[in-house]
């Protein structure tokens, strides 16, 4: 989406693209650039930080309700769609990549990732990805469209809880679950398992909150390039993870 949105902002346009943005960091930081040389807005449009209970986990987060955050690992696969003209980590990884960010708070000093292309060379169909983050949280995303299931889960495991995103639920988007292990006097680990909240969470569309963020930073409301920052941040991310493919031995 780089030439377009080049393009608009060159024109004077406020922007709101689709994700990614551009499919370089060079691409992006030049659309960040230039709209914050004209004084426009520039939004990627990642959906998902949008969703009413990834809002939610990111409070339950920063409240500590979870405890220390350990890891936290993405599922999202399914049998199709298959691309030819990108692989399943740019086709898919944006989208948990951006919660990833949005709920760690920071972007990863180690990024890896390994991949198979069974059905066409050169585009890979299953994609597995390693993040490491400064604060020593970890994380990894399973991505595929060569899957019998379909999955758009997201799984969060902190020291005193853990929660799960699972948005092909209907009405049990987010679950928190009271579980973890507890060290006894002994020096010995045992399992803490109790019960599963459902969180409240508002019953509202993520693109229709998006549009209204847009729209809220066009009349002044906020910082009018946080969006563009974020996204820049998860190309950046992609990038290292593409790099990592294309390393990867035969």
């Amino acid at each position: 989406h780089y030439e377009l949105a080049k393009r608009a902002l060159q024109a004077g346009k406020h922007v709101f693209v689709e994700k990614p943005p551009a499919q370089s960091s060079t691409e992006a930081e030049e659309l960040l650039a230039l709209a914050e040389e004209r004084g426009l807005v520039f939004m990627p449009g990642y959906l998902l930080l949008y969703h009413p209970a990834v809002t939610k986990l990111k409070e339950l987060i920063d409240a500590g309700e979870l405890g220390e955050v350990l890891y936290l690992y993405g599922n999202r696969q399914n049998l199709g769609q298959i691309r030819r003209d990108e692989n399943a980590l740019w086709s898919l990884g944006a989208h948990d990549l951006s919660v990833m960010l949005y709920l760690v708070g920071e972007e990863p000093i180690e990024a890896w990732a390994r991949g198979e292309s069974f059905l066409r060379e050169g585009v890979e169909d299953v994609v597995f990805c390693y993040l490491r983050f400064p604060s020593g949280v970890v994380a990894h995303m399973h991505l595929s469209w060569l899957d019998p299931q379909k999955m758009r889960k997201l799984t969060v495991v902190g020291r005193d809880k853990m929660a799960v995103f699972d948005d092909m639920e209907s009405d049990r988007k987010l679950t928190v679950h009271d579980k973890g292990p507890v060290l006894q006097p002994a020096s010995e680990w045992q399992v803490r398992t109790g019960d599963i909240h459902i969180p409240k969470v508002a019953n509202e569309e993520p693109l229709k909150i998006e549009c209204r963020s847009f729209l809220s930073l066009v009349e002044g409301a906020a910082d009018a390039l946080g969006p563009a920052r974020e996204g820049l941040a998860v190309v950046r991310t992609l990038e290292q993870l593409q790099s990592s493919l294309d390393r990867a031995p035969a």
